[in-house]
Order: C-alpha cells, then sequence, then structure tokens
C-alpha cells in the first residue's frame, strides 16, 4: 500500500536547464513548479571537472537528505534522512581515497565542511553524481541545497531558495531523476 502511494506522491523526474542569458540561473520543473535556481558560476558542463565551478549536466538520482536538525524541524521527505552533527565533511581532494565520500574533521585532505553557519547546508541532497564509480577529479560534492538569499552562484552544485525547498521536499523519493542540462 505505502509503495503505491509513494509512487503517486513523488515526482518521477524534476528537469534544470540554464536560464537564457543567465550563466549561473536556472529553470527547475517538477510537476507545476516552476522555480529559479542557482547554477555553477560557470554554468553547466557536459565535462565536469573537480574545482572548475560548473554544475554537471547529466542525470542523477537523490540518494538521500541531511540536515541540521538545530535549525528546523526534520524534513517531510520520502528520501532516507540523516541529521548532519558538528566535525562533518565530504572530500573534495582528488588525491585521497576518499574523494567525494563523507569524512570527519579534521581531514588531512581537501574538504568541504557540512556544518556551516551560513544556511546553505541546512538542508542537502546528495546527488549520485561521480559515485558508482567514482572517477578522482571528475567532480565531489555536488549537491542540491539552499541557495543564497540573492542566488548567487554556486560551485557546482544546484540549489534553491529555503521556500521552494520545502515545497520540493515531501514529493522527492528514491525514484526521482534529476536531468541537469
Amino acid at each position: 500500500m505505502r509503495h503505491s502511494a509513494e509512487k503517486r506522491a513523488s515526482f518521477g523526474q524534476i528537469k534544470v536547464t540554464r536560464l537564457p542569458g543567465a550563466k549561473s540561473l536556472g529553470r527547475l520543473l517538477a510537476g507545476g513548479l516552476r522555480l529559479t535556481c542557482a547554477l555553477g558560476r560557470q554554468g553547466v558542463s557536459h565535462r565536469k571537472r573537480e574545482g572548475d565551478s560548473a554544475t554537471p549536466a547529466g542525470r542523477f538520482r537523490l540518494q538521500r537528505v541531511l540536515y541540521r536538525a538545530d535549525r528546523g524541524p526534520r524534513p517531510q521527505t520520502l528520501l532516507p534522512r540523516g541529521r548532519l552533527r558538528r566535525g562533518e565533511g565530504w572530500c573534495d581532494d582528488p588525491g585521497s581515497g576518499r574523494y567525494n565520500c563523507p569524512v570527519r574533521l579534521p581531514f588531512r585532505g581537501g574538504h568541504e565542511a557540512m556544518w556551516r553557519d551560513d544556511r546553505l547546508y541546512d538542508v542537502v541532497i546528495v546527488l549520485d553524481h561521480n559515485v558508482r564509480p567514482c572517477r578522482r577529479g571528475y567532480g565531489s560534492a555536488v549537491f542540491l541545497h539552499i541557495a543564497q538569499p540573492d542566488l548567487a552562484p554556486t560551485a557546482g552544485c544546484v540549489a534553491v531558495s529555503a521556500v521552494d525547498m520545502r515545497r520540493l521536499l515531501p514529493r522527492l523519493s528514491g525514484r526521482t531523476v534529476l536531468m541537469i542540462g
């Protein structure tokens, strides 16, 4: 019973395209929702590389939601959820065996801190970009997360307003595919 309810409730596909004339702004389409989103400073790339500030083009599954429990209620979603904790990071060092994986801080290699003072990672949706197989140097820590209030460019993620994230979350499941490009 729950299985069929989940199928009806979730978005099958979310489409993200770059807005004409705006390299780092995009349109996110999900069901009847048309949302503006932030993209990487260098727009969308079919040849994503670590540190290029581009959002990777492609088809991605949503793996799980990470959230700051101290910043709001547990997100309502059909995706698996996990609380972010102080001292968590994500390895972005192509020379590390932990590349594109969660790590505990302090961490010797290059990394992204997941526990941030700004609100950008209050809710983070982990995408399956460059995971199976993980190719070092082909991009790491590519998420769907909260945007800066002015929709400033990201380092390669897709970001939406906190209000829009709350609208999306209840309709996201492991079946949802994010199409960027």
